[in-house]
């Protein structure tokens, strides 16, 4: 039997497969609205580990799942042997055994690396600690819907070094866009990912302001001050990321045409203005939607392969 391909990061597949994917996922949204049938993964079944709450990534791949002819499985860590003490590596020899593929949505990333490991199964980061590469598929297919190609474009990413700004680092080298990073002291990227991401041809810009970032940008994107698990930092954080809220002043910095995005749940009023999130250049909710059709285009890829 061949390794199965995983999809642990962006860097996990090539610009080529990326581009191939967002237009499967956007071909399945239009089989999904106009009503056709498309049912590619009937008879398989998927189980889906969750160790950090979630309301869109269960959502998505579970009604994906079903839209795609399968049977997704919701497995919570309190309720399985994983939260039990059972090694990873037990666990994802046995789980993988009976499903098809899995998704995991997790805290430490290297437990979703090992569980890869010992999978004989795809295994889909479904968000860790690290990064959360399935979000940035549903960005960029978003992007393209509205703009076209994100290839040579620029994206301002403004606030917290976070999973989400690793994965944006990282879909620079997949999809390649130029991203502007504006993030306050202490608060910046992890520096082995970004090197690594830079070696790989990742384009990347450290700027010491968010408007310096949004400058000439097609998207400007942030997310949470304070993410899960952060919450007894949530004072310290709003002082310092003040300066760092997306209002329409820091818009008109990018260009007119420029989307704003947030991968949602999203704190109006602290990371963005409400102005800004429920205005004309938001295309949150599109994107949230999309989070669903890329996903569907990422476990078909996953299981062809």
């Amino acid at each position: 039997m061949t390794n199965p391909r995983h999809f642990l990061t962006l860097l996990d597949i090539s610009p080529e497969e990326g581009t191939s994917i967002l237009a499967r996922g956007i071909a399945l949204k239009a089989k999904q609205k106009s009503g056709e049938a498309h049912r590619s993964l009937e008879g398989k079944a998927m189980a889906m580990i969750f160790e950090k709450a979630s309301t869109r990534t269960r959502v998505s791949f579970e009604t994906g799942m079903f839209q795609l002819g399968g049977h997704a499985l919701f497995l919570h860590s309190e309720t399985t042997q994983l939260g039990r003490g059972e090694p990873v590596s037990d666990s994802a020899k046995v789980i993988s055994s009976m499903v098809d593929i899995i998704m995991i949505r997790t805290f430490d990333h290297a437990m979703v690396e090992q569980f890869a490991a010992h999978s004989s199964v795809p295994v889909i980061n479904a968000l860790t600690d690290l990064t959360h590469p399935c979000q940035i598929l549903a960005d960029v297919m978003t992007f393209v819907e509205h703009r076209g190609s994100i290839k040579d474009k620029t994206v301002a990413w403004i606030g917290d070094g976070n999973n989400m700004t690793h994965s944006w680092i990282n879909g620079s080298v997949t999809f390649g866009y130029t991203l502007n990073i504006a993030t306050p002291n202490g608060y910046t990227p992890d520096a082995t990912l970004l090197r690594h991401a830079i070696s790989k041809g990742a384009k990347i810009n450290l700027c010491n302001t968010p408007q310096e970032a949004v400058q000439g940008a097609d998207l400007v994107t942030t997310d949470v001050w304070a993410s899960m698990g952060q919450e007894e930092e949530q004072k310290i954080r709003e002082a310092a990321f003040k300066d760092y809220q997306v209002d329409t002043a820091l818009m008109s910095n990018a260009n007119s045409d420029a989307l704003f995005m947030h991968c949602l749940p999203a704190h109006r009023g602290e990371e963005v203005a409400a102005d800004v999130i429920d205005g004309k250049q938001s295309v949150v909710w599109d994107e949230a939607e999309n989070r669903l059709h890329a996903q569907k285009a990422l476990m078909e890829f996953l299981m062809s392969v």
